[in-house]
């Protein structure tokens, strides 16, 4: 047994250096071979640009250059100088602005060494007319005590007559000047998603500063006007920009650059610009009026959701419901009713609540416009005059109706159930409240338009008048109120 392991022991011991050599020339092997491969392929050149790529780049630099060439001499620095208080950039509209909306800022720009108990702030307008009309946002000049406008060729002028409007952040500055250089306004409604744009202004204070992009988006609500329709854009815009043109590679005015969303104040690529068809419409009227005139139809609209547009029964986005009908108004007279959905008005679709409410504003006040309704399934058309606006608050002041009650501040009608079918609730009887009066009790409740009434203290309420009875007799009050939620009490106590 000793000899066996003896043996076996010399035979291992025999093995192991001959394999360390054989490993060893394995690998010295193929290093040699690897020495002898030749180097690898280095990957292939890109290609370089043909003929017709380098005219198309060409093409697009020669547009970029002719519009900008078109535009860029009536582009103008607006200087906002206010005697005492804080910067025009930080006027009482921005700065409640900005509470509301912390990452939406409207261009500003302060000036660094403002003059001693005046303070400035600077913004872009652009020419319109030859004659020294200037087109510019509202904020850009609201509250400056001395607007100075400074040309594209040094020349300073003292406007003689600013013309404002808030609703929609517009305004018109006059200059006395003659046979100046203006830019030509084109057709927003034309515009596509994905269009080329140029942003031309003075941000942070650099004069003839112009950056390129795309129309982003169409028919943006920021919350941040009365009235708007923004176009969105990621060309480079900043604080100084405001009041300055968007254009087309045609050189035209296409949008006044407005607002701008940021975090830090700068741009982001994401810009909004009132568009020029609406922009015309309101200088437009301040040329020649001096305020802007506004029509009026009456009516509260709802947005049709899928929800909504399934318990109607049509399809969504493709028209309007109407939830309430103000008394005595154009909507009234022409035989709108609560449920009915508005798809057309004056031969136009009708696809958003801010789109009827901007086509119904720009309609002519007293003349007839159609207006095509879906009622109960079926298509109808009815006609309308819509009134002027200060008229209307003139009218609604000194005419008051029997169904605005002093207590809750509403106005209702008797529930009918085809309305109660169409508003999604299931209740047999009650009043649909139909307008809620601001700062009233039921504003203050969170009550709305196109909720239904019930019960009071446990008692049916089957038309208006019984309503009121039931609130001048009562205190303290319990409600039944239904929604598209459901049915709660509210419970008021005096």
């Amino acid at each position: 047994m000793r000899k066996s392991f003896t043996k076996h022991y010399w035979v291992l011991l025999g093995i192991i250096p001959l394999t360390l050599v054989g490993i060893f020339a394995f690998t010295a092997a193929s290093r040699l071979e690897g020495q002898n491969q030749p180097p690898a392929a280095p990957l292939p050149a890109p290609p370089m640009p043909t003929h017709a790529d380098m005219i198309h780049a060409h093409s697009l630099s020669a547009a970029f250059r002719g519009a900008t060439a078109k535009a860029q001499p009536a582009v103008v620095m607006i200087r906002s100088e206010k005697a005492s208080g804080t910067s025009q950039g930080q006027n009482e509209l921005l700065e409640h602005l900005l509470q509301q909306h912390p990452s939406l800022r409207q261009f500003r720009e302060l000036p660094q060494q403002p003059a001693p108990k005046q303070k400035s702030g600077m913004g872009s307008g652009v020419i319109i007319d030859s004659s020294g009309i200037i087109l510019t946002n509202n904020h850009v000049v609201a509250g400056g005590t001395k607007i100075v406008v400074r040309l594209q060729d040094g020349r300073e002028f003292e406007a003689v007559d600013v013309k404002t409007d808030p609703k929609s952040d517009l305004a018109v500055v006059r200059i006395d000047a003659n046979n100046l250089p203006f830019a030509k306004m084109g057709n927003s409604d034309q515009l596509f998603v994905g269009d080329w744009v140029l942003a031309l202004g003075q941000p942070f204070g650099l004069e003839g500063t112009v950056t390129a992009g795309i129309i982003s988006a169409k028919g943006r609500g920021l919350g941040i006007t009365d009235r708007e329709n923004f176009l969105q854009t990621d060309a480079a815009i900043n604080p100084g920009n405001s009041g300055g043109p968007l254009v087309n590679l045609n050189g035209e005015i296409i949008g006044i650059n407005t607002a701008i969303h940021s975090r830090s104040g700068g741009n982001n690529g994401i810009g909004f610009a009132v568009p020029i068809n609406m922009a015309r419409w309101v200088s437009d009227q301040l040329v020649k009026n001096g305020e802007v005139s506004r029509a009026y139809l009456g009516v509260g609209i709802q947005k049709l959701s899928p929800d909504l547009a399934a318990q109607f029964s049509v399809q969504p986005g493709n028209g309007v419901v109407v939830t309430q009908i103000q008394q005595n108004s154009p909507a009234e007279k022409a035989g709108l009713q609560v449920g009915d959905i508005i798809t057309h008005f004056d031969n136009q679709p009708i696809t958003s609540p801010r789109q009827l409410q901007l086509s119904v504003e720009k309609s002519q006040a007293g003349r007839k416009q159609m207006i095509a309704i879906v009622r109960d399934g079926k298509s109808l058309q009815v006609a309308a005059n819509c009134q002027d606006q200060e008229n209307v608050v003139v009218a609604r002041q000194s005419t008051p109706t029997h169904s605005v009650n002093n207590k809750l501040g509403v106005e209702t009608q008797t529930l009918r159930q085809e309305i109660a079918a169409q508003l999604g609730l299931r209740v047999r009887r009650g009043v649909v409240i139909t307008a809620i009066a601001p700062n009233s009790l039921a504003s203050r409740l969170g009550m709305r338009a196109g909720m239904v009434i019930s019960e009071i203290n446990r008692i049916p309420v089957n038309s208006p008048e019984k309503l009121q009875e039931l609130l001048n007799d009562n205190d303290n009050l319990m409600l039944l109120i239904h929604t598209q939620q459901g049915a709660r009490f509210l419970v008021i106590e005096s």
